[in-house]
């Protein structure tokens, strides 16, 4: 296995475990009453919102040639950095 598809794993299951809080998340707002459901919606759109960035910076990695995949890791890292706060975010005020 290259190393490209070593990362892609990593980060193809990190999406899979955040999804899976996500998912989470949906059901408790979907229960939550009128005004939380506002403030559950905001945070469940901007993390929908960072998902996809760091999606689409995973299927740009996952179809570079040769060796332009490493060019690509660093605006995947970011992605994915900006998920994982986004996500801290959101579960600060999920978890409440």
């Amino acid at each position: 296995m290259s190393k490209r598809d070593e990362y892609v794993d990593k980060l193809k299951a990190q999406l899979d475990q955040w999804n899976t809080e996500v998912a989470k998340w949906e059901a408790k707002a979907q229960k939550a009453q009128a005004n939380a459901r506002i403030e559950y919606d905001k945070h469940l759109k901007e993390v929908r919102r960072q998902r996809d960035q760091a999606l689409e910076q995973m299927k740009k990695v996952q179809a570079a040639t040769g060796d332009a995949w490493v060019d690509l890791v660093r605006g995947a890292d970011e992605a994915w950095a900006k998920m994982r706060e986004s996500l801290e975010k959101a579960r600060s005020h999920f978890n409440k």
